[in-house]
């Protein structure tokens, strides 16, 4: 035996031995001062979910999220839905509606409560990138040829649900609304609820099919973007007015306009000069540009946030007035979009998801309602859309194409139902309605699409 393999074998042996008499010494000593902790070791084995730390259960259930939305993802992709329904129902799956009814104890091991309000924070700033990265892609330089039709098409398929929306809750009030809520309360909820566009989802629909760039695109994206903002101020008002405070409402409003126009006409031309100065350092902008745009991209989406609209809308908005066919806008959409759609969007999809509970509809009147209420929505939102943009000009393939889009509701109108739920102008079994809806609406977008043949070739006007 050589002398380093000697010197190898004594420092083994003597670490080994060190290693036996720290923990026999500190075993003795426990049990000599009788320490409670192995007392309680001892009487009580842990589960691990319940021991193990934050990051742990976060990395787990990450790892479950992903792995779950890709196949199901490729799953939907094979049957013609966008991938963006499979990491929807991916989500539903993992949730209170299938996996904790079939295996709630590995639903508890992997994907426990603890990990959910962690889950939530990772998925609100994926949904922020994912904002901010399809403004990047909205040029706003098209917008000005489109911006007065798509103005009318988002107001007529807000104004025509929302009607409609009302008018159902004259059928539904007495048996579904809680009890001690106004009909006014309840009948102007139902009228929002009507109302929504999911605007991410809609972004993601539209990225999958290619048709982001195109006429029809652009105009489904800055109707579903005016559509999202007013739809976010109506619920500003419906709280305010649960709330006994339509001054504040008001409030809010009036402060959105103003934020939007502060974007539009101080903001925009601010990055039009900033912005070859950020070019200067290369190819690709610096680490140092990155920061000072990511910074921008918070005060936004905090702006926002405060005022009582939504964060997203706020990330939507800078990206939006960063000159689209710059340098530094393309170079932002490859760094953050696969990284968003791949990690960051899987857990917002799951984590609203998780929170949703199908399974209250039991009977065949209750299937019946929701039947209902599903085909008022669909009448609603199609019907107002393809109207204003027929009465616009557009084509009747162009216009059904927008009524098909603007349907899609997805995860935003669950954002709005749970707060309708937390408020307590919903009941849970009205708002597992209504959530079943949103899925049926936003499912019918892909077929509808493919049923009119739209594709980036056709999607010109």
């Amino acid at each position: 035996m050589t002398r380093n393999q000697k010197h190898f074998v004594g420092y083994t042996v003597l670490t080994v031995l060190s290693v036996m008499a720290v923990y026999m010494l500190i075993q003795y000593g426990s049990f000599y001062f009788n320490d409670p902790a192995i007392r309680a070791g001892a009487a009580r084995m842990t589960p691990l979910h319940e021991k193990a730390n934050p990051l742990f259960l976060v990395l787990c259930s990450l790892t479950i999220i992903i792995a779950v939305s890709r196949v199901m993802g490729a799953a939907f992709r094979l049957i013609g839905q966008p991938r963006v329904m499979g990491e929807v129902v991916g989500g539903i799956l993992l949730g209170p509606s299938f996996l904790s009814s079939v295996a709630p104890e590995f639903m508890n091991a992997v994907l426990p409560p603890t990990a959910q309000p962690f889950l939530g924070i990772i998925a609100q700033i994926g949904v922020l990138l994912y904002m901010f990265v399809i403004g990047l892609e909205l040029d706003l330089t098209v917008l000005r040829k489109t911006g007065q039709t798509a103005l009318a098409i988002s107001h007529a398929s807000i104004v025509l649900p929302c009607l409609m929306g009302v008018g159902l809750a004259f059928f539904i009030f007495q048996a579904y609304a809680p009890l001690g809520i106004s009909f006014s309360s309840f009948a102007l909820f139902m009228g929002v609820s009507m109302s929504i566009t999911a605007f991410p989802v809609l972004a993601r629909i539209l990225s999958d099919q290619g048709l982001t760039k195109t006429p029809l695109g652009v105009m489904a994206l800055t109707c579903a973007a005016v559509d999202d903002a007013t739809a976010w101020c109506l619920l500003a008002v419906v709280v305010g007015i649960l709330q006994s405070t339509v001054s504040a409402a008001m409030s809010t409003v009036a402060l959105t306009i103003l934020y939007v126009l502060l974007m539009l006409f101080v903001v925009k031309p601010v990055f039009a000069k900033l912005v070859p100065w950020l070019e200067r350092s290369g190819e690709n902008i610096s680490e140092s540009s990155m920061a000072v745009i990511l910074l921008c991209l918070l005060v936004s989406a905090l702006a926002t946030e405060i005022i009582g609209v939504h964060a997203l809308f706020g990330a939507f908005l800078l990206g939006a007035v960063i000159p689209a066919r710059s340098r530094v806008a393309e170079d932002l959409n490859s760094r953050l979009q696969d990284l968003v759609r791949v990690f960051f969007l899987p857990a917002f999809f799951a984590y609203t998801g998780m929170r949703t509970e199908i399974g209250l509809l039991q009977t065949s009147s209750e299937w019946l309602v929701c039947g209902a209420i599903t085909l008022v929505a669909i009448a609603g939102k199609f019907g107002g859309a393809y109207l204003a943009a027929r009465l616009s000009g557009l084509s009747n393939r162009h216009s059904a194409a927008l009524g098909a889009l603007m349907n899609t509701r997805g995860l935003v109108q669950l954002i709005v139902l749970n707060v309708g739920l937390d408020l307590g102008v919903l009941t849970p079994r009205l708002f597992a309605m209504l959530v079943v809806m949103a899925l049926i609406t936003t499912l019918l977008t892909g077929p509808a699409l493919k049923l009119l043949k739209v594709t980036p070739r056709t999607a010109n006007f």
